[in-house]
């Protein structure tokens, strides 16, 4: 663990991987093509990477394959094409532990006052191109010396005295610029971005006889803020902005009317209400799920095995799911200060109606539904799925509204607007899926429900307890859609949110 923390990868298994005569790193980056599939190309096409794999699909001979179609064939194509956009930009959360490793590691070194990783990390995006960080300090010689010889680093680039470039053995690319304490504040600001944000920033400056640049802000020669970032915004007239909404969308002119929200806090979440065990997909049992979530700080989980038409993850059905339930009650008298709520996470058919019988979710704590199947549905056929879901009484909250999974597949086609409008209408509640390759709300969908105070919660989608750590990029995508904790159910002690969802 510590070795893939420190690189990015372990070496014994990219030993491994080198003995294979596949790729399988491109490969299983294909959405729908696992270890199975992988195995079976190759025994039957040869296909050894991404190029091979792309060449048999448009050649026509896919389709010789067991399991595959002309239509599935085609299908291929497209996702390959998707992986190939996306390959220029890594999930965050893939990354994240190595950031925040080397961004620790600049900041325990002597001398330096300030440390943290800026640019699209510090805005929690989605995904990010490259790694910008920034270092406060008088010396700055010492930290491009530890910068450039850290055990990460596979290739110095370019190294100056203030400025460094390098390309990590993960495979990202990372830049170090040191400034002297009394620029933090403004090059904190010029880092963080976004460029469009920054854009707006300097015309404001401009147009109050100002300069803004990474070094500070200036009348004439002389400096005037620049030491913290709120003394940046405050010169210009502005309110500070948390960096996850500054993608000039309307934020600034909050900020210059001093009604910035105040967005829901990385710490606030007190319950996780879409957590799996091994009675369906997960690898943990119920137990080691609550405990682990009380390890990591929560009050309660929800566990939300999947459904009996979900087949591959196991999916329980109606009688099993209750038995779950009195085993949940069971285990609930056995914990002191964690609850366990019985849920499930109940699939939605094609024709938007449910797999498990009413009188049986009605006895279940909370309901989540979700699509599994049938992407490729019109986009009207599609939508009706998730409002007649979201039209049933017995469903508290739609599941990873999209289906997307972000580098792999868009999504099936969806007019989120009229989910949302219906969820309004019905009292659903909306989902923020926090597994790192989900992001289900995106940000800009988390805006429109907040807009039209559609409740949500932010989930992990758990299958080990270690997944918890998740929750953190659905805070942060919940910030990046203005989100305060108001708009947040699971922010709520158990009793205040079973009440909310009555």
């Amino acid at each position: 663990i510590e070795e893939y923390i420190k690189t990015g990868k372990v070496r014994a298994l990219e030993d491994m991987k080198a003995k294979l005569p596949v790729n399988i790193d491109e490969l299983y980056g294909i959405e729908g093509v696992g270890p199975k599939t992988i195995k079976m190309l190759y025994d039957k096409l040869h296909v050894k990477n991404l190029a091979d794999l792309e060449r048999v699909a448009k050649e026509g001979k896919l389709r010789a394959v067991p399991g595959f179609t002309e239509k599935k064939e085609h299908e291929m194509l497209k996702r390959i094409e998707f992986f190939k956009r996306g390959k220029s930009r890594r999930i965050i959360g893939e990354i994240y532990p190595l950031i925040k490793q080397i961004e620790k590691s600049l900041s325990q070194l002597a001398g330096v006052k300030n440390a943290i990783a800026a640019g699209s990390v510090r805005r929690m995006k989605e995904t990010i191109g490259d790694i910008d960080y920034l270092v406060a300090a008088g010396d700055p010689e010492p930290v491009m010396e530890f910068f450039t010889k850290m055990p990460e680093v596979q290739e110095v680039v370019g190294k100056g005295p203030t400025k460094a470039f390098v390309r990590l053995a993960s495979g990202m690319d990372a830049d170090l610029l040191v400034v002297p304490e009394e620029s933090w504040g403004s090059a904190l600001q010029y880092f963080t971005g976004s460029k469009e944000h920054s854009v707006e920033l300097r015309k404001i400056a401009i147009s109050k006889g100002l300069r803004l640049n990474e070094w500070g802000v200036f009348r004439g020669e002389r400096k005037v803020a620049g030491t913290t970032e709120k003394e940046v915004y405050r010169a210009l007239g502005l309110q500070w902005i948390p960096p996850e909404m500054r993608e000039n969308s309307g934020e600034i002119e909050l900020a210059r009317q001093d009604r910035v929200p105040k967005l829901v806090e990385y710490g606030a979440l007190k319950g996780d209400l879409q957590v799996h065990s091994e009675n369906s997909d997960g690898t943990a049992t119920i137990e080691e799920m609550a405990r682990g979530a009380k390890a990591f700080g929560l009050d309660y989980v929800a566990i939300t095995d999947h459904t009996k038409s979900l087949a591959l993850a196991g999916g329980l059905d109606g009688q099993e799911l209750l038995q779950q339930a009195n085993k949940i009650q069971e285990l609930n008298d056995r914990l002191e200060g964690f609850r366990v709520l019985a849920s499930a996470e109940v699939n939605i058919m094609k024709d938007g109606s449910l797999d498990i019988a009413d009188n049986v979710l009605d006895k279940l704590d909370i309901v989540g539904a979700a699509i599994h199947s049938h992407f490729s549905l019109p986009i009207e056929a599609q939508t009706e799925r998730l409002v007649r879901a979201a039209k049933n009484s017995s469903v508290d909250i739609l599941f990873h509204p999209t289906g997307r999974l972000i580098n792999k597949r868009d999504g099936y086609p969806v007019n989120i607007e009229r989910v949302i409008d219906v969820a309004k209408d019905t009292d659903t509640v909306l989902e923020i899926d926090a597994h790192y390759d989900r992001l289900d709300l995106r940000d800009e969908h988390v805006r429109m429900a907040v807009k039209k105070g559609v409740k949500l919660v932010i989930d992990s989608d758990a299958h080990h307890p270690i997944h918890y750590a998740f929750l953190t990029f659905g805070v942060a995508q919940a910030r990046r859609g203005w989100a305060t904790q108001q708009d947040i159910l699971n922010t709520l002690p158990p009793e205040r949110l079973l009440k909310a969802l009555k």
